[in-house]
């Protein structure tokens, strides 16, 4: 008899493992505001921002023809941890060169996922503020930074803090005196995702090289101060960024694979095929990367880490008007 109810008992304990497990699946890549206030309590929810001090800062909203709209940034999502975008991205020095923004080594990202108190074992949502597409881009790099180092239960909320607020949810102005020392590991780095100058040079005439700027950026009628020469990759088509999200009452979304289908054909760009994307320092070039990698499902997608940054540093050719 104790047998069987040994036996029983490791059942329905496992049976209740299994549910747990399933029960904090992310659904994809996005998730919705209704999903995270459903699952609130089994994720990380990592906030990404370049204005820290608007974590604990009250939004503030104006009416709008379609409801509350947000007018000025503030708050966080309830149990949120705050990362600091300009942690993020390092110099790194490369063949003698001082290349900025780049990707920390696994030492240093580790330390600073742990830090704010991420926890191993769990699904990650990052957020970003999602007021514009260069929010969606900004968590774009960090779910790219995580990826690269062996995190693949990871996923964006669509609108970010903007559009869980405009949604009418909860939210928070003051954060935990104390939190739990993180426990997230990086793996090594798993390369397939990241593209160097010499990858670049070789997929010239050869593979699908996207430039994730503005048109101006890519014409060469402009250019960023750290970019030393205006113009483009040659071969390289243009993916603007105001193709890659739409803004509704103050919230930045991301469009449907479908959507994004269509958009290529105009672009001449070719959704499954071998890709490299970049732009001026590898912070547009995520979610370039993050819409045909993880949206379009191209398994073969990298990030130009360094980007223009690095390439005109390094005094390779541009193309411009």
């Amino acid at each position: 008899m104790k047998t069987h109810i040994e036996t029983a008992l490791a059942i329905m304990l496992a049976w209740l493992a299994s549910a747990t497990v399933r029960a904090t699946e992310l659904p994809g890549p996005i998730v919705s505001p209704q999903w995270l206030a459903r699952h609130r309590g089994e994720v990380n929810i990592v906030d990404v921002r370049d204005d820290p001090a608007s974590f604990a800062r009250a939004p503030r909203f104006a009416a709008g023809n379609d409801g509350n709209t947000l007018s000025a940034m503030g708050g966080h999502i309830p149990g949120a941890v705050l990362l600091d975008f300009g942690k993020v991205r390092v110099t790194r020095r490369i063949d003698g060169r001082r290349i900025q923004w780049m990707l920390p080594d696994r030492a240093y990202f580790q330390a600073l996922i742990r830090g704010i108190g991420v926890q191993a074992g769990r699904p990650t949502v990052i957020v970003p503020e999602g007021v514009d597409g260069n929010d969606l881009d900004m968590a774009a790099r960090v779910y790219w930074s995580m990826k690269v180092y062996g995190d693949d239960r990871i996923a964006l909320l669509d609108g970010g803090t903007s559009g869980w607020l405009r949604s009418g949810m909860p939210f928070a102005t003051t954060t935990s005196a104390t939190s739990a020392p993180g426990t997230w590991t990086a793996s090594a780095p798993r390369m397939r995702y990241v593209a160097t100058s010499a990858d670049v040079s070789r997929a010239i005439g050869h593979g699908q090289i996207v430039d994730a700027r503005p048109m101006p950026f890519y014409l060469g009628l402009a250019r960023k101060p750290m970019v030393l020469a205006a113009g483009h990759v040659k071969g390289a088509v243009d993916m603007p960024p105001d193709l890659r999200a739409v803004v509704t009452g103050g919230s930045a979304h991301y469009l449907t694979a479908a959507q994004y289908a269509g958009i290529f054909r105009h672009l001449d760009i070719a959704p499954h095929k071998a890709t490299i994307t970049y732009c001026n320092t590898g912070h547009l070039a995520a979610g370039a990367w993050f819409v045909l990698h993880e949206i379009m499902k191209n398994p073969d997608v990298r990030l130009y880490d360094g980007s223009m940054h690095e390439w005109t540093t390094e005094n390779r050719p541009v193309v411009g008007l």
